[in-house]
């Protein structure tokens, strides 16, 4: 009886913990402008175009100097993309750089702390799909915690965050970026109940 009452207590503490994200998730778009930052990351994946055109419009308003696009298929060309993000040529060739190595997102934060660092940034605006924006921060946060993150979360044709239930491929895409959302708070705990002599982003695990 005692198994039966925690299994449902669980039950009961992950359903509350899966509203509550989704309705962080319902509440982040639209957006308010963002501040200027030193440069702006756009992380690929699922809706990509959206999120490509979004990271443009920001560095077209003049919102950081350079825009990295993390995460680019390998089989696309630097034209490809600037074909489906609708840039101005003359601000792509100049400040827009391409990430073909990271193929998730812990790939991504990697990526993105060398390219900030290398250009010695110290702020950066996030943008990514409304959905993975939480997962994303936990992961770019981990790995560099010495840069201000500004998310910058876009609604995309994947899902309509705010009617999420009604299908069932926007139930599972929900209920699967909340698992891995909550694998990543895990993570971080076990890591701060650890050594603090080595930082996250020397860690290659």
């Amino acid at each position: 009886m005692r198994s039966l009452v925690a299994i449902l207590v669980a039950a009961l503490i992950w359903t509350v913990g899966l509203l509550s994200f989704t309705a962080r998730i319902e509440t982040s778009t639209p957006v308010a402008e963002p501040a200027r930052a030193d440069g702006i990351v756009a992380l690929t994946g699922a809706g990509s175009n959206e999120r490509l055109a979004a990271g443009v419009s920001l560095l077209e308003d003049g919102k950081a100097q350079r825009m990295l696009v993390s995460g680019v298929n390998p089989e696309a060309s630097r034209e490809d993309i600037r074909t489906v993000s609708k840039a101005v040529r003359r601000l792509y060739d100049c400040c827009v750089d391409l990430d073909f190595t990271a193929a998730d997102t812990v790939g991504n934060a990697r990526e993105t702390a060398d390219w900030a660092r290398n250009l010695r940034y110290k702020s950066l605006i996030v943008v990514t799909a409304d959905y993975h924006m939480p997962r994303a921060m936990l992961e770019l946060r981990a790995t560099m915690p010495d840069i201000d993150l500004r998310p910058y979360p876009v609604a995309t044709k994947v899902v309509n965050a705010k009617r999420w239930w009604r299908t069932s491929g926007g139930a599972r895409l929900m209920i699967v970026e909340y698992s891995k959302y909550l694998a990543i708070l895990g993570r971080e705990a076990v890591r701060k109940l650890g050594p603090n002599d080595a930082p996250a982003q020397d860690k290659k695990a």
